[in-house]
Protein backbone atom coordinates (compact mmCIF):
# COMPACT_ATOMS: atom_id res chain seq x y z
CA UNK A 1 0.00 0.00 0.00
CA UNK A 2 2.65 2.40 1.04
CA UNK A 3 4.50 1.21 -2.39
CA UNK A 4 1.59 2.78 -4.83
CA UNK A 5 0.93 5.84 -2.66
CA UNK A 6 4.43 6.64 -3.40
CA UNK A 7 4.36 6.07 -6.62
CA UNK A 8 1.45 7.85 -6.82
CA UNK A 9 3.00 11.44 -7.76
CA UNK A 10 0.75 13.33 -5.47
CA UNK A 11 3.12 12.06 -2.24
CA UNK A 12 6.72 11.42 -1.94
CA UNK A 13 8.32 9.31 0.66
CA UNK A 14 8.86 12.21 2.53
CA UNK A 15 5.34 13.32 3.00
CA UNK A 16 4.09 9.59 3.32
CA UNK A 17 6.26 9.13 6.20
CA UNK A 18 5.17 12.97 7.94
CA UNK A 19 1.90 11.22 7.57
CA UNK A 20 2.97 8.12 9.52
CA UNK A 21 5.26 9.74 12.21
CA UNK A 22 1.86 12.33 12.77
CA UNK A 23 -0.43 9.35 13.02
CA UNK A 24 1.71 7.53 15.45
CA UNK A 25 2.65 10.71 17.61
CA UNK A 26 -0.38 11.51 18.20
CA UNK A 27 -2.14 7.99 18.98
CA UNK A 28 1.09 7.78 21.55
CA UNK A 29 0.40 10.98 23.03
CA UNK A 30 -3.16 10.28 23.10
CA UNK A 31 -3.23 7.06 24.95
CA UNK A 32 -0.82 8.95 27.68
CA UNK A 33 -3.58 11.72 27.91
CA UNK A 34 -0.32 13.97 26.84
CA UNK A 35 -0.75 17.41 24.82
CA UNK A 36 -0.64 15.86 21.14
CA UNK A 37 0.09 19.55 19.71
CA UNK A 38 3.76 19.82 20.40
CA UNK A 39 4.44 16.32 19.76
CA UNK A 40 3.22 16.54 16.57
CA UNK A 41 4.19 19.56 15.23
CA UNK A 42 7.92 18.26 16.29
CA UNK A 43 7.50 14.97 14.48
CA UNK A 44 6.75 17.41 11.14
CA UNK A 45 9.78 19.28 11.04
CA UNK A 46 11.83 16.85 11.75
CA UNK A 47 11.65 14.60 9.13
CA UNK A 48 14.93 14.60 7.04
CA UNK A 49 15.64 13.46 3.64
CA UNK A 50 18.03 10.83 4.87
CA UNK A 51 18.20 8.54 8.05
CA UNK A 52 21.99 9.37 8.88
CA UNK A 53 20.16 13.37 9.25
CA UNK A 54 17.84 12.32 11.69
CA UNK A 55 20.06 10.33 13.88
CA UNK A 56 22.61 12.91 13.80
CA UNK A 57 19.94 15.64 14.01
CA UNK A 58 17.85 13.74 16.82
CA UNK A 59 20.97 14.01 18.89
CA UNK A 60 20.97 17.53 18.87
CA UNK A 61 17.12 18.19 18.71
CA UNK A 62 16.59 16.52 21.90
CA UNK A 63 18.97 18.66 24.48
CA UNK A 64 17.82 21.82 22.39
CA UNK A 65 14.22 21.32 22.98
CA UNK A 66 15.36 20.88 26.71
CA UNK A 67 16.89 24.24 26.97
CA UNK A 68 13.92 25.91 25.06
CA UNK A 69 11.10 24.19 27.57
CA UNK A 70 13.52 25.37 30.30
CA UNK A 71 13.76 29.63 29.00
CA UNK A 72 10.45 29.35 28.50
CA UNK A 73 9.12 28.04 31.91
CA UNK A 74 11.92 30.55 33.40
CA UNK A 75 10.48 33.41 31.75
CA UNK A 76 6.87 32.42 32.56
CA UNK A 77 7.75 32.25 35.96
CA UNK A 78 9.59 35.81 35.73
CA UNK A 79 7.11 37.57 33.58
CA UNK A 80 3.67 36.20 33.09
CA UNK A 81 2.11 35.16 29.97
CA UNK A 82 3.12 38.63 27.95
CA UNK A 83 4.43 39.42 25.03
CA UNK A 84 7.54 40.09 26.83
CA UNK A 85 7.39 36.23 27.46
CA UNK A 86 6.79 35.60 24.09
CA UNK A 87 10.11 37.70 22.99
CA UNK A 88 12.59 36.76 25.29
CA UNK A 89 12.24 32.79 25.32
CA UNK A 90 12.60 33.00 21.39
CA UNK A 91 15.45 35.79 21.35
CA UNK A 92 17.38 33.40 24.21
CA UNK A 93 16.53 30.41 22.85
CA UNK A 94 17.81 30.92 19.44
CA UNK A 95 21.03 32.75 20.96
CA UNK A 96 21.85 29.93 23.31
CA UNK A 97 20.98 26.99 21.01
CA UNK A 98 23.43 29.18 18.50
CA UNK A 99 26.26 29.81 20.90
CA UNK A 100 26.23 25.84 21.71
CA UNK A 101 26.38 24.87 17.92
CA UNK A 102 22.66 23.43 17.90
CA UNK A 103 21.88 24.82 14.80
CA UNK A 104 20.22 21.75 14.12
CA UNK A 105 17.47 21.99 16.80
CA UNK A 106 17.30 25.51 17.08
CA UNK A 107 13.69 25.45 15.00
CA UNK A 108 12.64 22.55 17.14
CA UNK A 109 13.62 24.25 20.16
CA UNK A 110 12.48 27.35 19.23
CA UNK A 111 8.87 26.19 18.71
CA UNK A 112 8.66 24.14 21.72
CA UNK A 113 9.39 27.38 24.15
CA UNK A 114 6.55 29.43 22.49
CA UNK A 115 4.49 26.58 21.83
CA UNK A 116 3.95 25.57 25.49
CA UNK A 117 3.72 29.66 26.99
CA UNK A 118 -0.44 29.89 26.49
CA UNK A 119 -0.67 26.10 27.97
CA UNK A 120 1.20 26.44 31.05
CA UNK A 121 0.00 25.11 34.22
CA UNK A 122 0.44 26.07 38.00
CA UNK A 123 3.34 23.52 38.72
CA UNK A 124 6.20 24.68 36.22
CA UNK A 125 8.31 21.63 36.78
CA UNK A 126 5.02 19.25 35.21
CA UNK A 127 4.37 21.83 32.41
CA UNK A 128 8.65 21.71 31.76
CA UNK A 129 8.72 17.78 31.99
CA UNK A 130 5.05 17.50 29.67
CA UNK A 131 6.26 19.53 26.89
CA UNK A 132 9.95 17.79 26.45
CA UNK A 133 8.31 14.24 27.28
CA UNK A 134 5.68 15.04 24.32
CA UNK A 135 8.49 16.73 21.92
CA UNK A 136 11.20 14.17 22.82
CA UNK A 137 8.08 11.57 21.44
CA UNK A 138 8.07 13.42 18.43
CA UNK A 139 11.62 13.29 17.83
CA UNK A 140 12.17 9.74 18.46
CA UNK A 141 9.21 8.39 16.20
CA UNK A 142 10.06 10.84 13.27
CA UNK A 143 13.51 9.18 13.94
CA UNK A 144 12.58 5.68 13.73
CA UNK A 145 9.71 6.19 10.88
CA UNK A 146 12.93 7.68 8.98
CA UNK A 147 15.32 5.20 9.56
CA UNK A 148 13.21 1.84 9.06
CA UNK A 149 10.44 3.00 6.56
CA UNK A 150 10.41 3.96 2.93
CA UNK A 151 14.39 4.61 2.70
CA UNK A 152 14.77 7.01 0.06
CA UNK A 153 16.74 6.48 -3.06
CA UNK A 154 18.22 9.01 -4.48
CA UNK A 155 19.98 7.31 -7.86
CA UNK A 156 17.54 7.15 -10.47
CA UNK A 157 16.93 10.86 -9.52
CA UNK A 158 20.69 11.22 -9.61
CA UNK A 159 21.25 9.62 -13.15
CA UNK A 160 17.88 11.12 -14.26
CA UNK A 161 19.52 14.81 -13.86
CA UNK A 162 22.94 13.65 -15.42
CA UNK A 163 21.27 12.94 -18.12
CA UNK A 164 19.33 16.39 -18.13
CA UNK A 165 22.44 17.96 -17.16
CA UNK A 166 24.22 16.89 -20.64
CA UNK A 167 21.56 17.83 -22.93
CA UNK A 168 21.45 21.21 -21.20
CA UNK A 169 25.15 21.84 -21.70
CA UNK A 170 24.66 20.74 -25.47
CA UNK A 171 22.40 23.10 -25.68
CA UNK A 172 24.26 26.03 -23.82
CA UNK A 173 27.30 25.15 -26.05
CA UNK A 174 25.81 25.65 -29.40
CA UNK A 175 23.81 28.41 -28.11
CA UNK A 176 27.12 30.60 -26.72
CA UNK A 177 29.10 29.69 -30.11
CA UNK A 178 26.30 30.72 -32.56
CA UNK A 179 26.13 33.84 -30.62
CA UNK A 180 29.68 34.33 -30.37
CA UNK A 181 29.29 36.61 -33.14
CA UNK A 182 26.14 38.33 -31.85
CA UNK A 183 25.97 41.99 -30.03
CA UNK A 184 23.02 41.55 -28.57
CA UNK A 185 22.51 42.09 -24.55
CA UNK A 186 19.82 40.42 -24.34
CA UNK A 187 21.11 36.87 -25.78
CA UNK A 188 24.19 37.63 -23.74
CA UNK A 189 22.23 37.52 -20.54
CA UNK A 190 19.95 34.79 -21.57
CA UNK A 191 23.22 32.89 -22.15
CA UNK A 192 24.51 33.89 -18.58
CA UNK A 193 21.15 32.74 -16.90
CA UNK A 194 20.57 28.90 -18.93
CA UNK A 195 24.52 29.20 -17.44
CA UNK A 196 23.33 30.14 -13.69
CA UNK A 197 20.72 27.38 -13.92
CA UNK A 198 22.90 24.37 -15.37
CA UNK A 199 25.36 24.85 -12.25
CA UNK A 200 22.53 25.28 -9.86
CA UNK A 201 21.51 21.98 -11.47
CA UNK A 202 24.48 20.65 -10.95
CA UNK A 203 25.15 21.98 -7.17
CA UNK A 204 21.52 19.93 -6.53
CA UNK A 205 22.87 16.45 -8.18
CA UNK A 206 26.20 16.77 -6.13
CA UNK A 207 23.38 17.20 -3.16
CA UNK A 208 21.55 14.38 -3.96
CA UNK A 209 25.00 12.32 -4.23
CA UNK A 210 25.87 13.54 -0.87
CA UNK A 211 22.26 11.87 0.51
CA UNK A 212 22.36 8.82 -1.22
CA UNK A 213 26.32 8.23 0.01
CA UNK A 214 24.60 9.17 4.15
CA UNK A 215 21.74 7.08 3.58
CA UNK A 216 24.31 4.07 2.57
CA UNK A 217 25.59 4.19 5.50
CA UNK A 218 22.58 2.62 7.70
CA UNK A 219 20.97 0.67 4.75
CA UNK A 220 22.27 -2.27 2.51
CA UNK A 221 23.37 -1.92 -1.07
CA UNK A 222 24.72 -4.04 -3.89
CA UNK A 223 27.89 -4.14 -5.69
CA UNK A 224 26.33 -3.34 -8.59
CA UNK A 225 24.63 -0.08 -6.94
CA UNK A 226 27.58 1.03 -5.67
CA UNK A 227 29.32 0.47 -9.11
CA UNK A 228 26.85 2.85 -10.52
CA UNK A 229 27.06 5.61 -8.16
CA UNK A 230 30.70 5.71 -8.56
CA UNK A 231 29.97 6.11 -12.13
CA UNK A 232 27.73 8.65 -11.71
CA UNK A 233 30.06 10.69 -9.86
CA UNK A 234 32.58 10.24 -12.56
CA UNK A 235 30.00 11.94 -14.96
CA UNK A 236 29.40 14.59 -12.88
CA UNK A 237 33.12 15.46 -12.30
CA UNK A 238 33.24 15.45 -16.05
CA UNK A 239 30.04 17.77 -16.37
CA UNK A 240 32.17 19.95 -13.55
CA UNK A 241 34.91 20.43 -16.27
CA UNK A 242 32.46 20.62 -19.03
CA UNK A 243 30.61 23.83 -17.02
CA UNK A 244 33.69 25.52 -16.55
CA UNK A 245 34.59 25.70 -20.46
CA UNK A 246 31.22 26.92 -21.05
CA UNK A 247 31.95 29.45 -18.29
CA UNK A 248 35.19 30.84 -20.11
CA UNK A 249 33.05 30.58 -23.80
CA UNK A 250 30.51 32.80 -23.08
CA UNK A 251 32.61 35.65 -22.05
CA UNK A 252 34.94 35.48 -25.23
CA UNK A 253 33.62 38.28 -27.79
CA UNK A 254 35.15 38.25 -30.96
CA UNK A 255 34.21 40.17 -34.35
CA UNK A 256 32.32 37.93 -37.03
CA UNK A 257 35.72 38.98 -39.22
CA UNK A 258 37.72 37.53 -36.76
CA UNK A 259 37.27 33.86 -38.58
CA UNK A 260 37.37 33.38 -42.21
CA UNK A 261 34.83 31.25 -43.59
CA UNK A 262 36.08 28.19 -43.67
CA UNK A 263 37.36 28.11 -40.34
CA UNK A 264 33.85 29.22 -38.97
CA UNK A 265 32.54 26.06 -41.15
CA UNK A 266 34.64 24.00 -38.74
CA UNK A 267 34.31 25.59 -35.80
CA UNK A 268 29.74 24.85 -36.19
CA UNK A 269 30.98 21.22 -37.51
CA UNK A 270 32.85 20.79 -34.31
CA UNK A 271 30.20 22.00 -32.21
CA UNK A 272 27.37 19.96 -34.26
CA UNK A 273 29.80 16.92 -33.29
CA UNK A 274 29.96 17.93 -29.85
CA UNK A 275 26.04 18.49 -29.41
CA UNK A 276 25.38 14.98 -30.73
CA UNK A 277 28.07 13.20 -28.36
CA UNK A 278 27.04 15.02 -24.97
CA UNK A 279 23.41 13.69 -25.31
CA UNK A 280 23.73 10.44 -26.46
CA UNK A 281 24.35 8.82 -23.44
CA UNK A 282 27.30 6.52 -24.40
CA UNK A 283 29.09 9.89 -25.63
CA UNK A 284 30.13 7.67 -28.63
CA UNK A 285 32.62 10.02 -31.29
CA UNK A 286 32.78 9.41 -34.47
CA UNK A 287 35.98 8.94 -36.84
CA UNK A 288 34.56 12.09 -38.63
CA UNK A 289 34.59 13.81 -35.44
CA UNK A 290 38.13 13.08 -34.62
CA UNK A 291 39.39 14.34 -38.14
CA UNK A 292 37.91 17.63 -37.72
CA UNK A 293 39.35 18.20 -34.07
CA UNK A 294 42.64 17.53 -35.36
CA UNK A 295 42.00 20.20 -38.15
CA UNK A 296 41.08 22.33 -35.38
CA UNK A 297 44.14 22.07 -33.48
CA UNK A 298 46.37 22.31 -36.36
CA UNK A 299 43.82 25.77 -36.79
CA UNK A 300 44.88 26.59 -33.13
CA UNK A 301 48.73 26.46 -33.39
CA UNK A 302 48.07 28.19 -37.20
CA UNK A 303 46.53 30.91 -35.13
CA UNK A 304 49.29 30.75 -32.75
CA UNK A 305 51.92 31.33 -35.28
CA UNK A 306 50.58 33.57 -37.45
CA UNK A 307 47.77 36.11 -35.44
CA UNK A 308 49.34 36.67 -31.82
CA UNK A 309 51.35 39.51 -33.38
CA UNK A 310 49.18 42.25 -33.37
CA UNK A 311 49.39 45.55 -35.51
CA UNK A 312 50.22 47.48 -32.98
CA UNK A 313 53.01 45.12 -31.49
CA UNK A 314 51.22 44.10 -27.96
CA UNK A 315 51.93 40.57 -27.60
CA UNK A 316 48.57 38.49 -26.65
CA UNK A 317 49.36 35.08 -25.33
CA UNK A 318 45.82 34.03 -26.23
CA UNK A 319 43.73 36.33 -27.99
CA UNK A 320 40.09 35.51 -27.91
CA UNK A 321 39.81 33.81 -31.04
CA UNK A 322 42.85 31.28 -29.33
CA UNK A 323 40.50 30.85 -26.56
CA UNK A 324 37.98 29.84 -28.17
CA UNK A 325 39.60 27.20 -30.65
CA UNK A 326 41.43 26.15 -27.36
CA UNK A 327 38.22 25.82 -25.34
CA UNK A 328 36.82 23.52 -28.07
CA UNK A 329 39.91 21.52 -27.91
CA UNK A 330 39.87 21.16 -24.15
CA UNK A 331 35.60 20.06 -24.50
CA UNK A 332 36.76 17.42 -26.81
CA UNK A 333 39.32 15.93 -24.12
CA UNK A 334 36.18 15.90 -21.64
CA UNK A 335 34.31 14.36 -24.19
CA UNK A 336 37.25 11.60 -24.97
CA UNK A 337 37.20 10.77 -21.43
CA UNK A 338 33.58 10.45 -21.11
CA UNK A 339 33.23 7.92 -24.21
CA UNK A 340 36.18 5.52 -22.56
CA UNK A 341 34.51 5.86 -19.19
CA UNK A 342 31.42 4.33 -20.97
CA UNK A 343 33.01 1.45 -22.78
CA UNK A 344 34.35 0.18 -19.72
CA UNK A 345 30.44 0.59 -17.51
CA UNK A 346 28.41 -0.63 -21.06
CA UNK A 347 26.04 -2.23 -18.70
CA UNK A 348 25.53 0.69 -16.35
CA UNK A 349 25.43 3.40 -18.89
CA UNK A 350 22.45 0.54 -20.81
CA UNK A 351 20.72 0.34 -17.49
CA UNK A 352 21.26 3.72 -15.89
CA UNK A 353 21.37 6.45 -18.56
CA UNK A 354 19.93 4.97 -22.27
CA UNK A 355 16.72 2.98 -20.33
CA UNK A 356 16.53 6.02 -18.77
CA UNK A 357 15.84 8.47 -22.25
CA UNK A 358 13.75 6.12 -23.45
Amino acid sequence: MMNSLKKFKLFGGRTIKTGISVFFTALICGFFDLPIIFAVITAIVTIEHTAADSIKKAAVRFPASAIGALLATSFYGLFGKGAVTFALAAMITIAVCHKLKMDDGILVATITAIAMIPEFQDHYFVSFFTRLGTTSIGIIISTLVNFFLLPPNYSPMIYKNINQLFNHSSRLLERIVKDTFAESKEKNRSISRSYRQLTAHLERTYLLSNYQREEWKYHKHTKEELLAFQFSQKKLGALQQIAYHLGNLQYVKIDASDFSAEEKELILSVIEDYVKSLQDPTHSITEEQFQRVGKLDHMFWKWKEQHVERESHYRHHLPPQTIIIYELLSFHDVLEELQNMSDKRKQVVRECYVKGND
